[in-house]
């Protein structure tokens, strides 16, 4: 009996302890970003902002103005094809768990698209970059023994990277903390994972995104490029197959020289193909549609970027 009341009083020391070394922990838990996310931007300030609360509607956005220690960053994630909810989802949880609720969320259109894209305090170009035809903003808020915390995400993506703006903002008087870091495992797609074989086999077409185009030009950069080593080797495995690569421009010009253009784009490609990756110029073809088939707005520099492309299409297999 003596010893259990000379334990009990030891226990529950070492449970405080424990409790308020998780309290710390909490209190110093930081954003995830994945491993292949870099930080372009970032920006300390005892500043104000307006953070959105609300969709875009009548002309207007519903905002809170907010007071304090304001910081900005602006992370970019180096993966091919993400969607702008693969790259939320996991900082949305890291945010429930760290006792943030979520005060307003939104996606493209449904926020208000142009207007409210534009009506919202960014960083510029190009550390932070956003499709204005899909990107994704959430607001979170949070209480502590100093008051309220705010924190906003700005998520969007071009076809080889998505792009992510954190804004925090808490009472001035507070210690600066370190808001986020790189050490999450990396995130790719499920394409990405599969390879450009499986994304053939899946869904009959596949983008080689890491081809370059400048506006008005069919010239490819000196390389290499791991999607053409790929699509040879696909074509060596399935030699009964034949690959169509299909051109794509953006909107600046007429469509006749858009067609042209995009088809010496698709030709350049499969040169290089034949000349340095050793593919059999029998199982491709290159045709071009300019700017019929966008796969983002025209109406900003990244749109355009993610427009000028080649696609590799299954065409014909004796299966």
């Amino acid at each position: 009996m003596i010893c259990r009341v000379a334990i009990e009083p030891f226990l529950r020391s070492i449970a405080m302890c424990s409790a308020l070394l998780f309290a710390v922990q909490v209190q110093a838990e930081t954003l995830r970003f994945p491993g292949n996310a870099s930080l372009q931007h970032q920006f300390v300030s005892v500043d104000s902002f307006d953070m959105p609360i609300g969709i875009w509607e009548d002309g207007s956005l519903p905002v809170e103005h907010l007071e304090g220690r304001l910081t900005q960053q602006a992370w970019r994630i180096d993966a091919q094809a993400l969607t702008t909810l693969q790259i939320l989802r996991p900082l949305r949880e890291q945010l429930l768990n760290d006792r943030y609720r979520i005060i307003f969320e939104c996606q493209t259109e449904a926020c208000g698209g142009y207007d409210f894209r534009f009506g919202t305090e960014t960083l510029s170009p190009p550390e932070m970059q956003i499709n204005i035809g899909d990107f994704r903003f959430l607001a979170a808020r949070r209480y502590s023994e100093d008051g309220p915390e705010y924190l906003s995400l700005f998520v969007s993506r071009t076809a080889r990277a998505g792009f992510v703006q954190v804004t925090h903002i808490g009472p001035a008087e507070t210690e600066e903390e370190p808001l986020a870091s790189a050490s999450a495992p990396v995130l790719t797609t499920a394409a990405t994972q599969g390879s450009l074989q499986q994304q053939l086999d899946s869904f009959g077409h596949a983008v080689l995104a890491d081809l370059s185009f400048e506006t008005g030009s069919s010239q490819l950069s000196v390389g290499p490029f791991e999607s053409l080593q790929a699509l040879a080797d696909y074509l060596t495995l399935f030699p009964e197959r034949r690959i169509a690569l299909v051109g794509h421009t953006d909107a600046s010009g007429s469509l006749e020289a858009n067609i042209a253009l995009s088809k010496r784009r698709a030709a350049s490609a499969l040169e290089r193909l034949v000349s340095e990756y050793g593919a059999r110029r029998s199982q491709l073809d290159a045709q071009g549609m300019g700017y019929l088939s966008p796969i983002a707005t025209n109406l900003t520099q990244e749109g355009r970027d993610q427009n000028r492309r080649v696609e590799a299409i299954i065409i014909s297999t004796s299966e």
